[in-house]
């Protein structure tokens, strides 16, 4: 059988572009970019230990972290199904008319609003401007609804290192560049990023940072950080999906969401 080769490289040709258009389409960041394409360039120091998760056992987590400082563990947990649930396609389509709970970002989060996660995304999941105000803000993290979430959270593999007589409750969060919530603090806990990146502040419980309560993580990075004096510098890092931040009990933390962010933590409780 004879081939005309003008038609197999036009054949070939074809093959190629659909391919690359194929991969052109492919969302990057579980589709989470923003449509501006927007992000926050600095992800600053890093002056927090940044671990293999397998190097660490149990014991010694305990005894150098657990009480004492915060650390970043890499590796630790395989959610490769938990992140690909999380795209945002995947999201819309099966909690897309479930409504979500968003708390203002300020330090007391008084104000509560419920809405669905479809309206959420398309009209306040977008960059968030210095100048507004943590009360001017909703933001969508925690206060999930277990039932409705229980499918979802069941794929996730939470941290295996627990403190005694804890157990874990999940707090799941989407939330544009620029967001975040300012200085407080609770009991210990993990925070992980699956798509974008999240920059940490953190202080120990004798040393509470001066911020105001109303004013955004960052307003704060632009107007307190780049004025302080060594000794009051935080303890910082910017973490990226694959990696876990654990913060010990009391630490005040404030995050700032880099890039649009889906993110979750485990609180010991």
């Amino acid at each position: 059988m004879e081939y005309n080769t003008a038609v197999l490289t036009a054949c070939a040709q074809f093959v190629l572009l659909c391919f690359i258009g194929i991969k052109a389409a492919e969302p990057s960041g579980g589709g989470w970019s923003s449509d501006s394409g927007f992000r926050l360039q600095d992800e600053g120091n890093c002056n927090i230990d940044i671990l293999d998760g397998f190097s660490l056992s149990h014991q010694q987590f305990i005894e150098r972290y657990a009480y004492s400082r915060p650390v970043i563990l890499r590796g630790l947990t395989d959610n490769t199904r938990f992140r690909s649930l999380c795209s945002k396609a995947s999201l819309l389509e099966e909690y897309g008319a479930r409504k979500v709970r968003l708390s203002t970002a300020n330090t007391f989060s008084y104000r509560k609003v419920d809405i669905p996660l479809q309206e959420y995304v398309d009209d306040l999941l977008r960059p968030q401007s210095a100048d507004a105000l943590g009360s001017e803000t909703l933001y969508f993290f925690g206060d999930n609804n277990f039932t409705e979430w229980q499918s979802l959270f069941e794929q996730y593999e939470s941290p295996p290192y627990v403190l005694p007589r804890t157990s874990g409750a999940y707090s799941f969060g989407i939330a544009g560049p620029g967001t975040g919530v300012p200085f407080h603090w609770h009991g210990p806990g993990y925070s992980e990023v699956i798509y974008g990146r999240k920059r940490w502040f953190l202080y120990p419980p004798d040393r509470e940072p001066h911020f105001h309560p109303n004013r955004t993580t960052l307003s704060w990075l632009r107007d307190t950080y780049p004025h302080l004096p060594e000794e009051e510098a935080p303890l910082e890092c910017t973490i990226r999906p694959g990696e876990v931040l654990y913060f010990p009990d009391r630490w005040w933390h404030a995050t700032l969401n880099l890039d649009t962010s889906v993110f979750i933590s485990t609180f010991l409780g």
